[in-house]
């Protein structure tokens, strides 16, 4: 890739990402009494501040004999923690000599044993950050990363972490007093992984019921309902349903057109209404009080007559 995409890649991963508000206290906080809980270690984090940068960026950041961390994450997210060689060492010092000793750490690369000693820290205070964030949006980003692994250089994290943006927390640590200062830098990818607050869950669920029950109403709105309006209902012995000839009567008794039922398909009824006109059709007005329309007992049907009315239909 030509210096030019590098340049525009860079400039892309440092656009502006969401504001972030209190997470810089909470890190600061958060390692801190780690530090305390874990090594008993005085431990102050000043200047806190939270970056977005590329993959590019992020590899030309951990010192030189710094102890670098590799997180996991959720959704086998992986982040990075780095403490300077002087905070390692400080941290070191108190676990084995009780004390933090004036003046800058020997130079040494970091070992295995360095890195066991600060995994306790490490992860207590990724515990504590996630805490203080328990409320917050960027709890998606921030939580759920705990100590994996150290490496003992920083050549292979172009191949072990992903090309893509992270959020960066740089920050100065100064120990028992400033007998020592050095650097911790957390980097965690920028697009989040994990879980919401509870707080964003149960404001999410209430979206997500009010669209269910709005995308309900729709369906059950726009649904068509096949409803009959009966003015009558006649029983008849089966040899005289069989007899029917066209032209024959079947008296409706006192059927009237201000008594009518409306039915569901199945024959069960809804409500009662009367029969009348609507812009040139036939309409039922519903009534609230309406009684029964009539239900007629079974009759001689007579040959000669004419059909008169059975059901009017709408």
């Amino acid at each position: 890739m030509g210096q030019g995409g590098v340049r525009s890649k860079i400039r892309t991963a440092r656009a502006p990402g969401p504001a972030v508000r209190g997470t810089e206290a909470a890190w600061s906080l958060a390692f801190g009494r780690a530090s305390r809980d874990t090594a008993s270690l005085d431990l102050a984090v000043e200047a806190a501040r939270l970056e977005r940068r590329g993959l590019a960026e992020l590899l030309e950041l951990p010192p030189e004999r710094g102890l670098i961390a590799v997180l996991d994450g959720p959704k086998e997210g992986l982040g990075l923690i780095v403490l300077g060689p002087d905070l390692l060492a400080g941290i070191v010092e108190m676990q084995t000599i009780g004390r933090v000793s004036a003046g800058p750490a020997l130079v040494r690369r970091p070992t295995r044993t360095d890195a066991a000693m600060a995994g306790d820290l490490i992860d207590r205070a990724l515990i504590l950050l996630e805490e203080a964030l328990a409320a917050e949006e960027d709890l998606v980003w921030a939580g759920g990363f705990r100590y994996a692994s150290f490496l003992e250089d920083a050549r292979p994290l172009g191949h072990l972490l992903e090309d893509q943006p992270y959020r960066v927390m740089v920050a100065e640590a100064v120990l028992s007093g400033g007998a020592k200062r050095d650097r911790i830098i957390l980097a965690l990818p920028a697009e989040g992984r994990g879980p919401a607050p509870a707080r964003l869950r149960v404001d999410e669920e209430a979206k997500a019921g009010a669209a269910f029950r709005a995308a309900l109403g729709a369906q059950v709105m726009a649904s068509a309902a096949s409803m009959h309006a009966v003015l009558a209902r006649v029983t008849l012995p089966i040899q005289a349903v069989m007899a029917l000839q066209a032209g024959d009567t079947l008296r409706l008794g006192r059927a009237a057109l201000d008594r009518i039922d409306v039915e569901t398909s199945e024959g069960r009824r809804t409500v009662g209404g009367k029969l009348g006109q609507n812009r040139g059709m036939r309409a039922v007005r519903v009534l609230a009080d309406a009684e029964p329309a009539e239900r007629v007992s079974p009759r001689a049907v007579g040959p000669a007559a004419k059909v008169h009315a059975v059901r009017a239909a709408g």
